[in-house]
């Protein structure tokens, strides 16, 4: 922690550098509210500053002034007579039981509500759920807590300052340790360069959609009636390509959740409504669990028309045959993917830890033939490094803040339509001798830095000059086209090991199944795609020769 302590007002410099960039980009959506709150905040005494940022990032809306002891801002009581007008801040607010007891300690209730040797033996929460019934009304914390010595403070404006680290990243999932995880070197990101039109959000509502679509998903997430989150779900379709996905994955967890429940008839009525990919073949899948035969071979005669992803080929193709035996119709033949090279081994267990994966690469493990752990790292990381170019262009609606792991429009289906030219460029380094260069120069410079292809901890020079060296560039096309086609599902499948034999340039990519495990569909997808590209793999299924006693 020494870079932070250097400044130990690293967390206040932060918060401003969030109010100074959402002024300069989005000024023009910001509430009259939100305009007054950067205006008033940036005119307080520094330690009131400070003291402010410290209460937002940290956790509940209630604090004791004993518990607020920070060095830098010394005495949180004067600091906090400042924030007292803005009208951010309460004092002595009114609590419930529940909110008291976050705040004491246990001897302090044993103290104020007088509680016998055996109940301050108890459990807090048993304490709590003994107290309720004769002390359910709120009132302010000095009339809980008479003689505490102590000042309690209430932030009020956490919900505003929520919507500004919103318009800041663009989502909820990332918080003000970005800034210090990055001030430590944790996490280091590429920096592209911003366009003044590159914003997450393009006008107030887009901000209002993304807070109702959260709340939802709390909602959801919390158990509440379905019935009153999806009447509280908007039904339009929103004017915001990247919002409007959150709100067909959100769609599409419900229905799932439903379906669990087998309420088929609302599943189905879910899924037909949902956009999200997946839902058309899980929709299938119910009207086949609810015996609606005829009406599942319907939609699965048009979804064989033009099939979502090769996810979706793969269960039209597993569905098809059961669905025709169900209707007494004929089956037509589909092709049977090519079998890949089987190979059994027996080994026995070993005395120590273990793990199925490594236990094979041992046993296959020669001096001539080296054999890698590599799972989906490898082929990702030589697609990211030789086009690290084109998945950070920095292209309207891609970038927005200084935080980015991935493009925001990773997963949208326009992706590489996007980036058309960029790809195409890189994709040509493969025609001739140039994509080894940059490959092995993007790793060199780009070292550590996040992206969603790259597990840099996976990697290491020596296996990918080995990749290099072994694997035909038209091969490493062929996967690159189609971890393109779809990113979001193709980045995993990928087999377990890869073996090199160097002094041959040749290669063979190996999965691993121990007993009793069986291969995935995305797997399966996979091995067929390499398959019928004349790529090597082969699948390995271990049986233990005999058992640890």
């Amino acid at each position: 922690m020494r870079k932070v302590l250097e400044n130990e007002f690293y967390y206040l410099d932060n918060f401003h550098r969030v109010l100074e960039w959402i002024s300069e980009r989005y000024g023009d959506l910001l509430s009259p509210q939100e305009h007054a709150f950067i205006g008033t905040f940036c005119a307080l005494p520094r330690p009131s500053r400070a003291l402010f940022v410290r209460m937002v990032m940290r956790k509940g809306t209630h604090f004791r002034a004993s518990k607020l002891n920070y060095a830098e801002i010394g005495c949180p009581v004067e600091a906090a007579r400042h924030l007292l007008p803005t009208g951010w801040l309460a004092q002595d607010p009114v609590i419930t039981l529940d909110e008291l007891f976050d705040l004491l300690l246990k001897p302090e209730i044993g103290s104020i509500f007088r509680l016998s040797l055996h109940e301050k033996g108890a459990r807090k929460g048993e304490q709590l759920a003994a107290l309720r019934a004769d002390f359910g009304d709120p009132r302010p914390f000095s009339n809980w807590y008479r003689d505490s010595g102590d000042a309690v403070y209430s932030i009020l404006v956490k919900p505003l300052c929520e919507r500004l680290r919103l318009i800041f990243f663009g989502n909820l999932r990332q918080d003000w340790t970005e800034f210090v995880l990055s001030d430590l070197g944790v996490f280091k990101y590429e920096q592209v360069e911003f366009s003044s039109a590159a914003r997450g959000f393009r006008d107030r509502q887009d901000v209002d959609d993304y807070l109702a679509l959260h709340a939802c998903k709390q909602r959801f997430e919390a158990g509440e009636d379905l019935s009153s989150v999806l009447e509280a779900l908007p039904r339009d379709v929103f004017d915001n390509d990247w919002i409007n996905s959150r709100r067909e994955r959100l769609l599409f967890q419900i229905a799932q959740h439903v379906e669990k429940c087998k309420d088929w008839d609302n599943a189905y009525a879910l899924y037909a409504r949902c956009r999200f990919p997946g839902a058309r073949g899980r929709a299938i899948r119910v009207l086949e669990k609810d015996g609606q035969y005829q009406q599942a071979h319907a939609l699965l005669k048009q979804a064989a028309q033009a099939p979502e992803s090769d996810a979706e080929r793969q269960q039209i193709a597993r569905i098809g045959p059961r669905l025709a035996r169900k209707l007494g119709l004929e089956n037509s033949r589909s092709r049977r993917p090519r079998p890949p090279q089987r190979l059994d081994l027996s080994l026995p267990m070993p005395q120590q830890d273990w793990w199925v994966e490594g236990v094979v690469r041992d046993h296959l493990m020669r001096a001539e033939a080296p054999v890698f752990y590599v799972e989906n790292a490898l082929i990702n990381a030589l697609f990211g490094l030789l086009c690290w170019r084109a998945i950070f262009s920095a292209i309207p609606g891609a970038f927005f803040h200084p935080f980015h792991r991935a493009p925001a429009d990773l997963h949208s289906a326009d992706f590489a339509a996007r980036r058309d030219a960029a790809f195409r460029a890189c994709f040509a380094e493969l025609d001739t001798d140039a994509y080894r260069a940059t490959i092995l120069r993007t790793y060199a410079e780009k070292a550590g830095i996040q992206s969603p292809f790259l597990i840099w901890e996976a990697l290491s020079e020596e296996l990918i000059v080995l990749a290099l060296d072994c694997i035909p560039a038209a091969h490493l096309k062929k996967w690159f086209e189609r971890i393109l086609l779809d990113v979001k599902n193709n980045r995993s499948g990928f087999p377990d090991l890869i073996q090199f034999w160097p002094a041959e340039r040749r290669y063979n990519m190996i999965e691993v199944k121990g007993p009793g495990d069986r291969l995935q569909d995305n797997q399966l997808r996979w091995i067929d795609y390499c398959a019928a590209h004349d790529m090597p793999v082969s699948v390995c299924y271990l049986q233990w020769s005999e058992t640890r006693a």
